[in-house]
């Protein structure tokens, strides 16, 4: 009985491991991304971003990320070369 008891815990344990493991990868998967697909490049005003959010370039993604997340809670990608978008940056930094 103690033999079948133990067989039965550590093969719920090694189970447990094993969807441990993979929950982790596939979360360090999803994170090893660039998040921006295509970037937005019409100026518009500065008084309708809520949030702004600069992601620099690392293993992740190659070049740096600009994303801001307008009043209309619609999240859009900058482009960081254009001189606009530096500019709304820097304000936004100041603040």
């Amino acid at each position: 009985m103690t033999a079948k008891l133990i067989a039965g815990l550590l093969a719920a344990f090694l189970l447990s491991a094993v969807l441990c493991e993979d929950a982790v990868v596939l979360r360090i998967n999803g994170e090893l991304r660039c998040q921006c697909i295509e970037t937005h490049s019409k100026p518009f005003h500065p008084k309708y971003i809520k949030e702004l959010r600069v992601i620099e370039s690392g293993p992740h993604c190659p070049h740096s990320e600009i994303i801001v997340i307008l009043t209309s809670n619609k999240e859009v990608c900058l482009n960081p070369k254009e001189k606009w978008v530096q500019k709304v940056a820097q304000i936004f930094l100041k603040r």
